[in-house]
């Protein structure tokens, strides 16, 4: 199949006749596959350049570096995760032994004001910055640059979703989101039975924004039992719906389970990947009105979905 592609500019910038064109073209993408590539997105390369650039010099440190902003304490959420930390497949019930990567992950880049309790105690906890000229300001520079277009995105699926533009607006003032970059270390022998560079899952949230490696491979989703291969373009996002979105809809939009398979003999692979996630309070019904899920707030609902992931 050609991979849907979507131009947030030409959406953008388009009169009314041709943006309702191109929100029913998200419409049914979201509803097919849930996964996209996304062009005309705005963000500047210098930007992307950084980020890259301090992800690799991340990953290129000696091992007691690397180590010394490991996570303090089993569930704390950002820092560095080494190669056994982590098992995606088991947050959709599937035995598997651990994903063949290591990532760093880091959290929102300002704590709201009066915030306590789980909110704190999770997905506020400070992030772990490695001592590297420059790294922290190329990755909250990236990180407000994801933010940006995250809230751009949101107000193409309102309209996608027959909404006004700003209907998720509240509902993404203050998000809990997530950047991660992710390193997959090149492949010699066999992996293990399932193992995989990251197990099948979804992702949990309202979407996410992928930046892979230009001209990688390995990246795949699943479609009426096939695996199918999802491009990675020069200059382009891979933008996919979470778990959250899907309850949103309803099911009208589908939150696809994805991988990337492990063979002999890869390349070594990086990638960043924002998953944007709605206020820690937001409470996310069914945009049809039906009782189809029951109302859940996103941060609880976002922690175990974490927990169910780890070892």
């Amino acid at each position: 199949m050609a991979f849907p592609v979507f131009d947030l500019a030409a959406f953008e910038g388009a009169h009314q006749d041709a943006r309702h064109a191109e929100a029913a073209k998200l419409d049914k993408i979201c509803r097919e596959t849930g996964f996209l590539v996304l062009t005309g997105h705005g963000v500047q390369d210098d930007t992307i350049q950084n980020a890259w650039r301090a992800a690799a010099t991340f990953f290129a440190q000696s091992a007691p570096a690397i180590q010394a902003v490991a996570p303090p304490y089993q569930g704390y959420p950002y820092g560095y995760l080494g190669p056994d930390a982590e098992a995606l497949a088991r947050s959709k019930g599937e035995v598997t032994p651990p994903d063949l990567k290591e990532s760093f992950n880091g959290g929102p880049l300002h704590v709201p004001a009066g915030t306590s309790g789980p909110a704190l105690d999770f997905c506020y906890q400070p992030t772990l910055w490695p001592e590297l000229p420059a790294f922290r300001s190329a990755w909250e520079e990236y990180y407000a640059a994801m933010e940006e277009l995250a809230a751009r995105i949101m107000r193409a699926f309102a309209a996608a979703l027959g909404l006004n533009a700003s209907h998720f607006d509240p509902y993404i003032s203050q998000p809990i989101s997530a950047l991660r970059a992710l390193h997959y270390p090149a492949t010699i022998d066999a992996p293990m039975a399932k193992q995989q560079r990251a197990g099948a899952h979804t992702d949990y949230g309202s979407l996410t924004i992928l930046l892979p490696q230009a001209g990688s491979q390995g990246l795949q989703v699943e479609r009426h039992g096939d695996w199918i291969d999802v491009p990675a373009p020069e200059g382009a996002f891979v933008i996919n719906i979470g778990d959250l979105m899907a309850r949103w809809t309803a099911d009208r939009w589908v939150s696809t389970l994805h991988r990337v398979v492990a063979i002999p003999g890869q390349p070594a692979r990086q990638s960043l990947a924002f998953f944007h996630q709605p206020n820690w309070e937001a409470e996310i019904v069914p945009l049809d009105g039906s009782e189809r899920y029951p109302a859940v707030k996103s941060g609880p609902y976002l922690m175990q979905k974490f927990q169910a992931a780890g070892t």
